[in-house]
């Protein structure tokens, strides 16, 4: 397949980049690059630096598949400049799936977030129950989210809603749940934990990256929206979990965030679609790539701390 793929260049994207390679696909990646580019050159691979919010520039003739990666990713970026997360994270989606029906691109495929949800008592959250987003952040996929399904009668919707995602990246992040702790117990030690006893689902890289390529083979026997992440525990258990591995106090301290959800992935597992990875594995591979000199812990793989030196938010 020939496809375009929108933050290629980021912590999920540049490994999925990777493997569509792998898969023979060729790969057009649309990324303005804010954290850089690890991608290594390939003959089926172009990279064009630019802006999805400027999709007028962005060539959609000839592609079979547009996947929308890019965005302003978690609640503080978003917060840090409310006008740049709504242009990008909701206003490019319009741009880009309406420029993708006018070239006749068959398949849209989106990364929304399990925190549309907002904050739910449920056992389990299912694809059926109420969003109630409680940040700009978990607004915009809403609303980029229902932008898309409007387009479904024009162009096959494939809409993820991803847990929070661990495991090890060439562009790292350190600002996600599981990583972020095992790098605090692999530096000082200490793990601290707001609260602690908010749950989170959780997957891992490896298996998101799985459930696009599930989309992208089978996505039009499934179109629509579909929960992915498998492990719901809280963060003082994401924490304990560390300490098996590295030795490590944990600090607990107050916390006003509510924010505390459980995803249920079942509709997803009835399509086929088996999760082999989980946690565990998230967290061996941090302390691997610590260990072996790949990763430290670096300012760049936090993006607020990144976001708030780009020029771009003068």
């Amino acid at each position: 397949m020939n496809i375009l793929l929108t933050g290629g260049c980021g912590y999920v994207g540049t490994p999925l980049t990777e493997s569509l390679l792998d898969a023979g696909h060729t790969v057009t990646v649309v990324d303005l690059q804010w954290f850089g580019n690890l991608l290594a050159p390939h003959p089926k691979l172009t990279v064009i630096r630019e802006d999805v919010r400027n999709a007028e520039r962005i060539a959609m003739k000839g592609f079979d598949v547009v996947m929308h990666l890019a965005n302003i990713a978690n609640d503080p970026c978003s917060d840090l400049n409310s006008k740049l997360n709504w242009e990008v994270n909701a206003l490019a989606t319009m741009l880009l799936v309406e420029r993708a029906i006018d070239a006749g691109v068959g398949q849209f495929i989106f990364a929304s977030s399990g925190s549309v949800y907002g904050v739910k008592e449920e056992a389990e959250v299912t694809e059926d129950l109420s969003l109630v987003p409680i940040s700009d952040y978990n607004k915009t996929k809403m609303v980029s989210e229902r932008i898309l399904l409007s387009y479904a009668d024009r162009i096959l919707v494939n809409i993820v809603r991803p847990a929070t995602i661990c495991g090890y990246s060439p562009r790292m992040r350190l600002d996600l749940s599981v990583n972020m702790l095992t790098m605090q117990a692999l530096m000082n030690r200490r793990i601290t934990v707001f609260g602690g006893e908010q749950t989170r689902p959780n997957i891992h890289l490896q298996d998101m990256i799985r459930v696009y390529h599930h989309f992208l083979k089978n996505g039009a026997k499934f179109p629509g929206i579909f929960n992915a992440g498998f492990e719901n525990i809280s963060i003082l258990d994401i924490a304990y979990r560390v300490t098996r591995h590295v030795p490590a106090e944990v600090v607990v301290t107050p916390s006003n965030d509510p924010r505390s959800y459980r995803l249920s992935s079942k509709k997803l597992l009835a399509t086929g679609f088996e999760r082999k990875f989980g946690v565990e594995d998230g967290i061996n591979e941090v302390i691997a790539a610590h260990r072996d000199g790949r990763l430290r812990d670096n300012e760049s793989y936090y993006n607020i701390k990144t976001m708030k030196k780009l020029a771009t938010l003068a």
